[in-house]
Order: C-alpha cells, then structure tokens, then sequence
C-alpha cells in the first residue's frame, strides 16, 4: 500500500547518473512511501535522460523544472529556485538526491533553505581534486544532509573525518544495485 507510512519522499534528479541510481531505491521508495520524482533537466537531450527513464522502468516525473544549460551557478541558481517551489507545494517528509551534480548541490541547498530534512545517496566519496566541480559539490552537500548514504566504508570514513554532523549509513553502491 503505497503512502501507508503517511512519509511523503521526494526525489530530485537531473543528470545520467542521478536517473540510474534512482533506478536502484525507486521501487523501494515507492511500495513503502508517497514518492514524488522532479527532474530538473540538467541533462536534457533524450539520450542523456529521457531514455534512462524507459530502459530502467522509471515513470515520467511529476515535474519537469527543464533547466537546461548555463553557467555552473546560473544552472545552480536556477534548480535551487525550482526545488524550492516544489518543497513549499508539495511538503514532503524528506527530500532525496543521489550523487554530486548541480542538481544534488542545489537540491541539498533548497532543503537547508526550507528546513526540509536531506538525504544524501552517494555520500563520503572523494577524488580530493579541487579543480573538479563535482568534488566541490561533494563536500557542500554532505555537510548540510541530515542524512548521509554512503556506498563504502571509506566514504563514510571521509565523512567523519570531516566532520559532518548528519548521521550516516553504509549502504553499498546504488549504480552497482542498479546493474
């Protein structure tokens, strides 16, 4: 009985690896809770994101923010507008994002903004490349969830060693679960 926990999830994707991970928790998010899915379209040409959704079994989003490109902090500024209007109608429980893109960045910073509770899929992992945006995003992320999903124990061994205050839990490789 889906919603039988009166938990309402939303989950936020946008880019080729967010949808694949989705693909691993959707079935468990979705028999146990009220699942909402939002796609902000970071990625969006059909075969960076549509097509994900029909080979892995994923159902339209709810909601489409269709983004699109620009600048690292115009897409950023942009997804965090939208998210933030979907948390204030929607009211969800717990807002979800997976992995380290400008979708996950800006969907933590909306959830801190509102004082919607965060999860983190993907949590601890680091490349320790600061010339990367993605492990800015990494460490900006896992420092505002309250909820911090690590795939290994050497990311949650990242985590504590920085210090985040959330709680934090290994759960295993969701692109492997996804496989």
């Amino acid at each position: 009985m889906k919603g039988r926990n009166n938990i309402k999830i939303l989950s936020v994707v946008g880019a080729r690896p967010n949808y694949i991970k989705l693909a691993a928790v959707y079935k468990f998010f979705s028999d146990l809770f009220e699942h909402i899915i939002i796609d902000t379209g970071q990625h969006y040409d059909y075969e960076m994101s549509r097509i994900f959704f029909e080979q892995l079994g994923l159902p339209e989003p709810d909601v489409d923010l269709d983004v699109r490109s620009g600048s690292h902090a115009e897409q950023t500024a942009k997804i965090m507008i939208g998210v933030e209007k979907i948390i204030e109608r929607y009211k969800p429980s717990i807002v979800v994002a997976l992995g380290d893109t400008n979708t996950t960045l800006a969907t933590a910073l909306a959830s801190t903004k509102t004082l919607t509770p965060f999860a983190h899929v993907e949590a601890g992992l680091r490349s320790f490349d600061w010339r990367m945006p993605e492990e800015h995003n990494r460490r900006m992320i896992d420092h505002v969830s309250h909820y911090l999903f690590a795939p290994t124990e050497m990311s949650r061994r990242n985590l504590l060693e920085e210090h985040v205050w959330g709680e934090i839990f290994v759960t295993g490789n969701t692109v492997i679960d996804a496989v």
